[in-house]
Formats: structure tokens, sequence, C-alpha cells
């Protein structure tokens, strides 16, 4: 039988070959692996290397008897919680029993075995091992979630404390200013304008981010569809990040049909557009932004693909930068709370497209947006 992450283990231990057929024919099911030992010493090697829910052990064996497995059992840390049932063919005046529930056993069966009793009782310990590992399961996401809050507290934290850091310094300059004798020059208080509002607008984005997060959560993600010009959408994009691009001395060209009927909400998709470049300029180590949109007519799809020349993403982190507060490796100086991209994963799904990466560590990465084009099965 092929197994199956969530087969359950059960361990047979007879030094006989056709009593541990007999059992195994008796307590096979769909969602059980059963693992044959014939002496201690493969059962012990056996539990070693797996989990099991139950093992059922033959008392009278050469070399080691049942009842001194159990004691070297109950000695390991590995072995010392899995439920024991003791078979013997021994008679009940030889008291079997009473030593066998000494050494640990859960219960003890006589031979000729009452083949109902034995199906239910490894059908209890296999649903009670099932629960087990549901309730640690349960647990490792709950530690999991526990850590993701105190992470996107501290980030909250850091990415707050910049902005409102630097509005702040801003207000004592100004207040110095003013006090002073000197005439105020307008264009510097210009300026000093300018930088506030860059820093409110990023203090807003943050707080949208974490709104439209908790909204794609609880299904209540806003989606208005209307017909719009795709390329339109990327031109006024590309031209709203081009001011902060040549700050960098980053250069971004754009590649478009003179335009691209869509049918959605056109706000939520320049959202998208705007993560990608943002990302683009945050990961792409100074050098040229590529952005293309277009159609592919054999899928009906249109498209808008982002390309940079950074660091690149890892295969093994090219999903997991997709969930909430995950970042690429190597971005931990780069300011974001790792939230851009389920947003926008989530905004390209409620409009029946997709939204995907190719990349390598070294070779940049190109995000692809695809959007169905109206009228198409999607």
């Amino acid at each position: 039988m092929t197994p199956e992450s969530n087969d359950v283990n059960v361990l047979l231990v007879d030094d006989l070959q056709e009593n541990l057929v007999a059992l195994e024919a008796l307590i096979r099911q769909p969602g059980r692996r059963i693992f044959t030992a014939r002496s201690g010493e493969q059962a012990l090697s056996l539990m070693l290397e797996h989990a099991f829910a139950l093992a059922i052990l033959d008392v009278q064996m050469p070399n080691m008897s049942g009842f001194e497995l159990a004691e070297l059992m109950r000695g390991t840390e590995r072995t010392r919680a899995i439920p024991i049932v003791f078979v013997s063919a021994g008679g009940r005046e030889l008291n079997y029993a009473f030593r066998g529930y000494e050494s640990g056993a859960v219960d003890f069966l006589y031979k000729p075995l009452d083949p109902h009793a034995v199906r239910s009782k490894v059908s209890v310990f296999v649903e009670l091992f099932r629960q087990r590992q549901e309730l640690q399961e349960a647990k490792a996401q709950l530690q999991r979630a526990v850590s993701m809050r105190d992470d996107f507290m501290s980030m909250i934290a850091h990415e707050l404390r910049n902005p409102l850091n630097s509005v702040y310094l801003q207000a004592q300059l100004r207040r110095k200013m003013f006090s002073g004798s000197k005439a105020q020059d307008p264009q510097a208080m210009l300026k000093m304008v300018e930088r506030d509002e860059r820093q409110i607008r990023s203090m807003v984005r943050l707080l949208d981010d974490m709104l439209d997060v908790s909204r794609a959560r609880t299904g209540m993600l806003a989606i208005v569809p209307a017909p719009f010009d795709l390329v339109a959408s990327a031109q006024v994009v590309v031209e709203a990040i081009q001011e902060q691009a040549r700050g960098a001395g980053v250069q971004f060209t754009l590649a478009a049909p003179a335009t691209l009927a869509v049918e959605g909400d056109e706000f939520r998709i320049e959202q998208v557009i705007t993560n990608l470049l943002t990302n683009a300029l945050r990961y792409g180590e100074g050098q040229p932004v590529a952005v293309a949109v277009g159609t592919r007519e054999d899928e009906h799809e249109a498209f808008v693909t982002v390309r940079d020349q950074g660091m690149g993403i890892a295969p093994a982190d090219q999903e997991r930068i997709f969930e909430q507060f995950e970042r690429t490796e190597g971005a931990a100086q780069v300011a974001g709370l790792g939230l851009g991209l389920y947003i926008a994963r989530q905004i390209a799904q409620a409009h029946q497209g997709r939204l995907e990466v190719r990349s390598a560590p070294g070779q940049g990465a190109e995000f692809i947006l695809s959007l169905p084009l109206p009228g198409s099965a999607a």
C-alpha cells in the first residue's frame, strides 16, 4: 500500500509469521499502515523510525518477551507514550494480565481472539491518536498565529514610528523657523509640506493595507466592476511613481498598445500595479524596471508584467511571498509589512484573474497580473 501522510501506524509484534498475517488481516482498514516485527529488537527499531498509534505485543517470544519489550519502551522518550495491548495464548491462571498492566499495558487479550473486540479496541486507539495529532496541529497553528501577531505588532510600531518621527522633526524645525526673526523661504516651506504629505500618505497606505487584509480574510474585499482602459491605468501608476523612481536613480519604461479595454475595479487594479512597481523599486537594486501591458488572445487574457533586475527570488520562496507578513530572504532592510503581495493576489483572484511570479536568485523577478478579457469564459 502506498503510504499517505494522514495514515495512522499500528505495530504488530509476534515471533510467528502466521499470527502476524492473521492479526493484520483482522485490523487492516483504509487510513492505517500496519507494521509487523518478529522480535523485540526489530520492533524497537521500527518504533524509533515511525510514530505509532498502538503496539500489539505477543507475550511469549524468544530472546525478548513482550513484557521486556514493554519495559524498554517505557524507558525511552520516543516510545514511552505508545499504548500497548498484550496478546497471550497462555491460560488466565498464569496471571499474565497483572504483570502486563504492571509494565504499562492499556489492555490484555487472550487467544483465541474475539475479532469484534480486537477491531473495536484498535479503532478506539487509532481515533485517539488522530485526535492527538489534530490537537498538536491546532497548538502549532496557534503558536504560529501568536508569533505572527507579535511580529506584526513589532513591524507596525517600526513602520509607523519612522514617518511619525519625520513629521515631528519637521514640525519642530518649522517652530524654530517661525520663532526666528528672518523671513521665511516659501520654497523651503513648500518642500517641508510636501515631505509631510509623503509621510502621512505612507501611514495612510499602511492603515489601508491592514484594513484590506481584514476585508480579504472575511470575504468583504470591495470590488466594483466597470469597463476601463488597462493601458491608461498603467500609465497613471507609472507616471505617479516616476518622481520617486528618479530620486532613486531608477528608470521605468512602459510598453503597451494604445488602449486595452477590460472590465473590473479600476481603483483596485491600479492598487495591484502600484504594489508591483513599488516592490520593483524596493528590490530592484537601482536597475531599470520594465512594465508591459498586452493580451494573450489564445487564452483570452489581458496582462500587466513588471520586470526588475534585482536580487531575485528563490523557488522555495515564490509562493510564500504571497502569504500575509511574508517577505523574500534578504529583505530585512527593506521597508514594508509583507502585506502588499497578499492583498494584490486577493484582488487578482476577486477579478477571476491570477498574480504570479517568475524569478531566480540573482536574475531579477517578473510579476505577471492576468485578467480575463470581456466576454471570456473566465
